[in-house]
């Protein structure tokens, strides 16, 4: 049932707007040398850092999408009924938005990372760090929809809660990017292995608040 579960997620993603926070993501690492000017060693000491507030913001953009069209057409009751717990459902959910968010969202920052002056080095660590959060961005984001869904102006409240969530993650996340040590990218590890071990809880505590 779960691997069901995150199939439908990947499809429902897919046939959706899943390169939207990819091309989100890329326009904000565009805007980033305007705003900073054409000093090279200046956009490659901040590039890291710019790179991660915009895989951020671009997690907010598939929030609505997440939880709420589920919860309106009666499939999360219906998953209820079939006797799949709610956290099983969260946990499909996060692994399965992840699947059409995290992979994309790496691809474009090979672009993203010239545009913000990275060289190679910094590229990869920066990678790394991606691969490292954006499991942890997705967790967020599923608990969040679950969190607002059948609210009014649901979408400005998902950004009013993910942001200061996301704050510890985003740290360690962009310190790392430029961070030659590991002590930085051990505590992003952690970081976001204690969001995506706790997220599906936190989603299925949503479900059954909301159902109830």
């Amino acid at each position: 049932m779960t691997r069901a579960l995150i199939l439908r997620e990947v499809r429902r993603g897919l046939s959706g707007a899943a390169w939207l926070p990819a091309a989100f993501f890329l326009l904000v690492a565009t805007i980033v040398p305007f705003a900073v000017g054409p000093d090279a060693p200046l956009l490659a000491r901040i590039g890291g850092g710019a790179l991660w507030i915009a895989a951020l913001t671009a997690a907010l953009l598939p929030i609505e999408r997440l939880i709420e069209p589920d919860r309106a057409d009666g499939v999360l009751d219906q998953l209820k009924l079939a006797g799949v717990a709610d956290e099983m459902v969260g946990a499909a959910k996060i692994v399965g938005h992840w699947l059409t968010f995290g992979p994309l969202l790496m691809l474009a920052a090979v672009p993203g990372s010239l545009l913000v002056g990275l060289d190679g080095p910094a590229l990869g660590r920066t990678l790394l760090t991606l691969a490292i959060g954006t499991p942890a961005l997705a967790a967020l984001a599923v608990a969040v929809a679950a969190m607002t869904q059948g609210l009014a102006r649901a979408s400005a409240l998902a950004g009013l809660l993910l942001m200061p969530l996301a704050i510890p993650l985003l740290i360690f996340g962009a310190s790392a990017t430029g961070d030659t040590s590991s002590s930085a990218l051990k505590l992003e590890a952690a970081i976001a292995l204690l969001i995506v071990a706790g997220a599906p809880f936190v989603t299925g505590a949503a479900i059954r608040a909301a159902r109830s």
